[in-house]
């Protein structure tokens, strides 16, 4: 398989789009905020996932509301999809109302065989050029592919959060919450709204807490703390937030760098980060 994948490397594709400001407010109105976010404004780290999207046919979507493999991502015969991680560098400020382009390209493909399985991970590199060239934003993004998991395999046992936190605020999800932003970033996988198809077939214990939005929320805590905007980030996901349980976003600042987690309610680590400023 990884022979035929392998073609997919250096493969690349462009799009481009007005940061309208209407989808930011209505970032802000997701995570429980008033809208206040005004054209010429900054947009915040991680919210260029509201734009650029693509939106294929229903007849060109895969059973999990992914669009079929096979086109700008490669044909990974796994049939489980996942966003494992993400590294950030953030170099020019991004206003509100500005044309921007993105240039995404497959930077790596890895086969590896885990505790679950087969595993194949694709890395995509993106680009966030303004209008006149500026490079504002580079987002190396992984996604994993996986088997589907086996009826009578044992569940991983996370490891645990730390326990020194600095800061720590509790999210609780809502079924809105998570309608509202794969809205926001037209994002179809059925994980996120279809609960017998989470639990059934991809053997979640309920809906699944969108790991963008958890990176999201937990470089905005850095960002608050801090009180300035990151130069970079980078974050892992490690075990599911799955069910409507509240769990805490915490963190621990050192010098210029914050190191952040999100713990779910029975204590595992769900994600890692670290912000740098």
């Amino acid at each position: 398989m990884l022979q035929k994948v392998n073609s997919w490397i250096g493969r690349s594709e462009a799009h481009s789009d007005t940061l309208r400001t209407e989808p930011a407010r209505f970032m802000q109105a997701t995570i429980g905020r008033e809208p206040t976010l005004q054209s010429g404004d900054i947009l915040p780290p991680l919210w260029h996932w509201l734009y650029f999207l693509e939106a294929k046919p229903l007849g060109e979507l895969g059973r999990d509301g992914h669009p079929k493999k096979g086109g700008f991502l490669p044909p990974v015969a796994l049939p489980r999809r996942m966003w494992a991680g993400g590294r950030f560098a953030f170099k020019a400020p991004i206003p509100l109302g500005s044309r921007a382009k993105k240039r995404s390209t497959i930077k790596h493909i890895a086969e590896k065989s885990g505790r679950t399985g087969a595993l194949c991970f694709v890395t995509v590199l993106h680009e966030l050029f303004l209008e006149d060239g500026t490079l504002a934003l580079t987002e190396e993004h992984d996604i994993v592919y996986r088997e589907d998991p086996h009826p009578d395999a044992p569940k991983p046992v996370p490891a645990p959060a730390p326990s020194n936190a600095e800061v720590s605020e509790m999210v609780s999800p809502s079924q809105v919450m998570l309608f509202r932003y794969s809205a926001l970033t037209f994002n179809g996988h059925r994980v996120h709204y279809d609960v017998d198809y989470a639990r059934s077939v991809e053997g979640y214990d309920g809906l699944v807490f969108h790991g963008p939005l958890t990176a999201t929320l937990l470089i905005d805590l850095a960002q608050r703390t801090v009180g300035q905007a990151p130069r970079t980030f980078e974050f892992r996901g490690l075990a599911p937030l799955a069910g409507m349980d509240p769990f805490h976003l915490e963190g621990t600042c050192k010098n210029d760098t914050m190191q952040l987690w999100a713990r779910r309610h029975d204590g595992a680590k769900a994600m890692q980060a670290t912000a740098t400023f």
